[in-house]
Parts: C-alpha cells; sequence; structure tokens
C-alpha cells in the first residue's frame, strides 16, 4: 500500500477553521483552499470555441419557433443532458423541443445516418442539438445537412484530427477551445451551453419582449450533478461545484420527481444523499434500460412533473435494472471460465473477449469488472448485427482513446469505427478481424509499457490513529465531498484483530475489529469478500456512517483485507 505525501506548504496555509483531520486530506490531494469553495459564484465561465454560432442558431429558432430535436447518448449521462436541454428551451419559449435517442441494436451510437432519417420521419426538425455525442458522427452530420437541417454539436468525448461539418461544435476538448476545464459530463456542456444561451438572449431583451419569465436554469442542476457522476469524469472544482449545487438542490427536494422515485425504490434518503447513491443507485437504473432497450423511459422518468407518472417510469427501469444484474453475472462467470481456460492472469497486459452470445449493453459493465480485478485493460465484444461490437475499460498508465489511434493508423482496415476517453472507449469491428484486433491490441498495450507489468498498490493516506477513528470524523469526510476520480474519498489503513466475522448476502463479510493497541472493537463491512482464515489482519477502510432502523453507527467500509 501506498500513503499520499502531504503538501507541508499547502497544509500552512489552511485557515484554522479547517480541522486537521480535514487539512491533511487535502494538502494530500493537492488542494488549495480557493480550490475547496464550491459555491455557484466559482463556476468557470463559458469559453467555448463557436459558442456564438450556436447563440444565433438557437435565437433564429426560438423566435421563428423552429422544430428543434435533441439526439442524446443512451447512457445516464446522454438521458440527463437530453433532459437538461429539453427543460431548458422550454423555459426559453420553444413549443417544438422534443428528443429522440437511439435505440442500441437498432441504430447504433450517437447521430447516425438511422437516426437522422427516423428524425426525419417521426419529428421532422429543422434543428437537431446533439448532447453527450456527436464529434464522431460525419455520416449522421453530412445526412442531416444535406437534407436542411442545422446541426449544434455538442459533445466531451475526445475528436479525431477531423471533426464532422456541423454548424457549430461545443466540445471542450476541441483543440481550439478556451474552455478551461477538459472534465465536463455531456451534461455539463450541455448545461454550459444554455446557461449562456439565457445570457445572450437576456441581453437582446428577448425574455421581456416575448413575456417569458426569466428561466431559473439552477432548477436542473439536480440532472446536471446526477449525469457528472454517473459518467465518472474526474472532479476537478467545476465539476465538484455542478455535483455539490446539484445534491444541495436533490436534499431539499427541489428535484425532478423522477429522480426522488429512483432514490425511494432503491432505498435511498434524499436527505442524506450523497454522490455515491447517485452513482451506484441511479444511475444504473437509468443506465440500464440504455443498455437492454430504449433509455427514452427513463429520459420521460426525469421529464416528468408528475410523482405518480415517476414512480411508475422508476419501477419499470427497475425491472430493467434486475434483468440486467441476472445478464451481467451470467456474462461475468462466462468470461472468466474463458479466462481461466486461456491461462490469463492478474497481471497480463490485456484482455481481449469475444462470446456471441453476449449482450452488447452490458460489455462495458462486464469489461469495467474485469479491468478492476485484473488490473490491466480489457476489451470485451458482442454480436451487432453483421458487426462485433466491443467496450474497452482501461487502467491510468494506458490512454485508451490514443492507443486506439495508433492502432487505427497501423492498420486502417482493422477498426470500422472507435471512440472514446483516457479510460473507456467503444468500438466496432469485422467478426473476421477479431483475433487479429486481439493480437494488436495486446501488442500496442505491450509496446506502449515497455512489455513492463504496472504495479498495483492501493494508494492510501496512511494509517489512522484509533482516536480518529470517529463517528464525526466520518461526518466530515461525508460533508466535505463529491468524492470521485481526481477527488478520491480518503481510504486509511492500519492492523486490527478479526474478532467476528459471518457472511451476508451470500457474498459480503461482516466484520468485528479489535484494535491492537486497545480493547475497543468497531463494526466493519468488506463486500464481495470471503472469510478469512487469520486473526491478525491489515485492513485498507473508508470511514462510514452506517443508518439501521433509526440508529446511525460508525463502520468501516474495507477496500482490501490481507
Amino acid at each position: 500500500m501506498l500513503t499520499r505525501k502531504i503538501d507541508d506548504v499547502l497544509f500552512e496555509s489552511y485557515s484554522d477553521d479547517i480541522p486537521t483531520f480535514l487539512k491533511k486530506i487535502y494538502a494530500a490531494r493537492g488542494m488549495s483552499e480557493g480550490q475547496l469553495s464550491l459555491g455557484l459564484p466559482r463556476l468557470l465561465t463559458p469559453e467555448f470555441n463557436q459558442l456564438s454560432i450556436a447563440h444565433t442558431l438557437l435565437t433564429d429558432a426560438l423566435n421563428a419557433q423552429k422544430r428543434i430535436l435533441i439526439v442524446g447518448d443512451f447512457d445516464c449521462d446522454g438521458a440527463t443532458a437530453s433532459v437538461v436541454a429539453v427543460k431548458s428551451l422550454r423555459m426559453m419559449g420553444a413549443k417544438y423541443a422534443d428528443f429522440l435517442v437511439p435505440h442500441r441494436t437498432e441504430h447504433g451510437y450517437g447521430l447516425s445516418p438511422e437516426i437522422v432519417k427516423l428524425a426525419i420521419k417521426e419529428k421532422q426538425p429543422d434543428l437537431i442539438i446533439t448532447v453527450d455525442n456527436g464529434i464522431s458522427s460525419f455520416e449522421g452530420v453530412k445526412l442531416a445537412k444535406e437534407s436542411g437541417i442545422k446541426v449544434i454539436i455538442t459533445d466531451h468525448h475526445l475528436p479525431s484530427e477531423s471533426v464532422p461539418e456541423a454548424d457549430a461544435i461545443i466540445n471542450p476538448n476541441l483543440k481550439e477551445c478556451n474552455f478551461p476545464s477538459k472534465n465536463l459530463a455531456g451534461v455539463g456542456v450541455c448545461f454550459y451551453l444554455f446557461s449562456s444561451l439565457k445570457t445572450h438572449l437576456k441581453k437582446q431583451n428577448y425574455f421581456e419582449l416575448n413575456g417569458i419569465e426569466l428561466p431559473d436554469l439552477r432548477t436542473v442542476l439536480d440532472l446536471v450533478a446526477l449525469g457528472t457522476v454517473a459518467d465518472v469524469v474526474k472532479l476537478d472544482q467545476n465539476n465538484r461545484i455542478l455535483i455539490a449545487e446539484g445534491i444541495n438542490r436533490i436534499r431539499a427536494k427541489l428535484c425532478s420527481p423522477g429522480i426522488l422515485a429512483l432514490l425511494e425504490i432503491a432505498n435511498r434518503k434524499p436527505e442524506t444523499l450523497q454522490a455515491s447513491d447517485l452513482g451506484f443507485a441511479v444511475g444504473p437504473r437509468l443506465n440500464a434500460a440504455g443498455r437492454l432497450s430504449d433509455i427514452s423511459r427513463g429520459i420521460k422518468c426525469l421529464l416528468t412533473h408528475d410523482m405518480n407518472d415517476a414512480r411508475r417510469y422508476a419501477n419499470e427501469l427497475e425491472e430493467f435494472n434486475q434483468t440486467r444484474r441476472e445478464k451481467q453475472a451470467d456474462m461475468q462467470d462466462e468470461a472468466q471460465a474463458v479466462i481461466d481456460a486461456q491461462g490469463e492472469q492478474a497481471g497480463k497486459f490485456a484482455i481481449c473477449l469475444f462470446n456471441e452470445a453476449w449482450h452488447e449493453g452490458i460489455v462495458g459493465i462486464v469489461a469495467g469488472k474485469l479491468k478492476e480485478d485484473y488490473h490491466c485493460p480489457v476489451a470485451v465484444f458482442a454480436k451487432s448485427g453483421e458487426d462485433l461490437k466491443g467496450s474497452i475499460r482501461s487502467i491510468p498508465s494506458v490512454h485508451i482513446k490514443d492507443l486506439l489511434d495508433l492502432v487505427d493508423r497501423k492498420y486502417p482496415d482493422l477498426i470500422i469505427k472507435f471512440g472514446g476517453h483516457a479510460m473507456a472507449a467503444g468500438l466496432s469491428i469485422k467478426p473476421e478481424n477479431f483475433e487479429k484486433f486481439q493480437q494488436e491490441f495486446s501488442n500496442a498495450i505491450k509496446n506502449h509499457l515497455n512489455n513492463e507489468i504496472p504495479k498495483v498498490e492501493l494508494l492510501t493516506d496512511g494509517i489512522l490513529e484509533a482516536v480518529n477513528i470517529t463517528l464525526s470524523n466520518a461526518q466530515l469526510i461525508a460533508d466535505s465531498g463529491p468524492w470521485g476520480q481526481g477527488f478520491e474519498e480518503p481510504i486509511f489503513y492500519g492492523d486490527f484483530e478479526l474478532v467476528e466475522q459471518k457472511v451476508v448476502g451470500e457474498k459480503h463479510l461482516k466484520c468485528r475489529l479489535k484494535f491492537t493497541d486497545s480493547n475497543t472493537v468497531i463494526d466493519a463491512i468488506a463486500f464481495f469478500q470471503s472469510p478469512v482464515d487469520s486473526k491478525q489482519i491489515t485492513v485498507a477502510y473508508k470511514l462510514s456512517i452506517n443508518e439501521w432502523r433509526g440508529n446511525i453507527s460508525l463502520q468501516l467500509m474495507v477496500e482490501q483485507m490481507q
């Protein structure tokens, strides 16, 4: 286990009203006191390339009451972005603001020619706005333009060397874009477009001239928070502000009834909501619909103002999620059997698997789980029509989008299309090219890592003295979130005596741990952990608050036990 180094200069710079316990945590993450402020006034200003072009297009569309269609992605980020766009446009007076999302198996990802044809047939749009997609939709944008439809792309995925010929592209990752943060989720980019449009329209007296109440776009921050957390983007200060504001609104129940209904079905209380609840309880239920069917149910759940409708949609999403869990468990068992048969072991450079019976909507989750187990990039493929669709999850030392760029340049006919980020990507290949891709994928990673397998060490905040393992410190940590990628929740470690252990829920371990230097005994929970033989153990853990039947107590959330 590795211990984070505390920046002594930063530690000494903090004001006295920050507890010493938190000062150490912040200083170990290189956070200045200014970066800890999460008020909306500290949000970065919208400095996106082509923003003025998008404003002009949208102003014209609103004034002429043109038909505006939002085309989103089929995940939680895309769903929340779709709802933010539709709600914002309707607040700004649009009478024809609607959404359309691709079906994963029927239309494929993004603004494909198939989804453009469907849009023309069913919605007759004058303007299409993509949210959380579009930066790789060359053919779809071309068809839309040829059909006389204006196109605004809002996306956060990394662009290739060229981009589609849309009327405007809003993406912080464009080379020419000056927006300081490159970590916005798709819903964050969408929020910036419409919050800046509101400012633009206000300067033109648009709302006053049209008798429209000035929109309060804080009302969509619950959705921005949900999409940002679910997409697991890096939590820089800007993203933490967006999430914190959204969480505050959900705690106050000033949010979408759909979010409340999904929290209700997951047995989570809005009043004590943490970012992790959005990531582990709400997000997966929305994603399940997009993985197995059509995420439009999730969008309708988030759009409705009626709590009864929200509960009905939430129940449907829960059914999808149960089915997803069952399919995922089967696929993981089958994937593990293949790995065992191939002799693959933890520490190999890459894993690349395909099974004709696997569901293409679930390959990403399976890849993510295998990546965590084997600590290497993992690609998992399923049949999709005549092609194979794959999902890749990577490790910090391998930028997977750049690696796919490299493979594609070396073998231009190997990959049909691909896109993604540093840690995740999606791609399509021909079935006959699977073995070739499997080989070149592994070779590219080996070369990138210079044939050296990266060491996997848990990064912790060190040993926590028994006197600091308290409910009050657990509450301090909870109140100092949101935590996530780039601002990781503290993990501590220490030596304990295992006093008691029992299996709960068939696969989790409930423990009683005794401090080695005192008689104090504390509860702990280790998920997906088998019983251990040794009485003397080293445990890496998070401080957690356990609430059961109205009683609140401290509990250690075990990350590693050895």
